[in-house]
């Protein structure tokens, strides 16, 4: 078998796999911020979460995909682990960058959350003052 293909291979393998665990990882941990954003509603942060790993996974692998192709042939064995060290790298950071880029996001929206339940008062207004004039 031609080293291109082993290293093709090799690739989408680790890829892939990387892929998954960090969607996982972000499907679990996250699910508990979306919770606290939707203010508990249990099932409407397991629809949001489901929604963000699918997204997660199609921009992952389309990128996986795309970062395939290779101009140069692999010569030996060399060349399969260089061809393999640039592609996993650049596929890690761009995973890692996903990540950094759903916990902002997650982050941001948790934060509105918080702004708006400070402020509603915590004891609904019972009349109003009248203003009194000259004062």
């Amino acid at each position: 078998m031609d080293r291109t293909v082993i290293a093709y291979v090799i690739y989408l393998v680790v890829s892939i796999a990387l892929t998954v665990w960090v969607a996982r990882t972000l499907s679990r941990n996250g699910r508990v911020f979306l919770a606290d954003v939707l203010h508990g509603d249990e099932k409407l942060a397991d629809a949001v979460n489901h929604l963000l790993v699918v997204g997660f996974y199609l921009v992952n692998l389309g990128f996986v995909a795309l970062y395939l192709s290779g101009d140069d042939t692999i010569e030996d064995a060399r060349g399969v682990f260089e061809a393999l060290s640039t592609k996993l790298g650049v596929v890690l950071l761009v995973l890692g960058g996903m990540h950094l880029g759903n916990v902002y996001v997650l982050n941001r929206i948790r934060r509105r959350g918080l702004l708006e339940r400070e402020q509603v008062p915590p004891v609904r207004p019972q009349g109003r003052v009248a203003a009194t004039p000259g004062a």
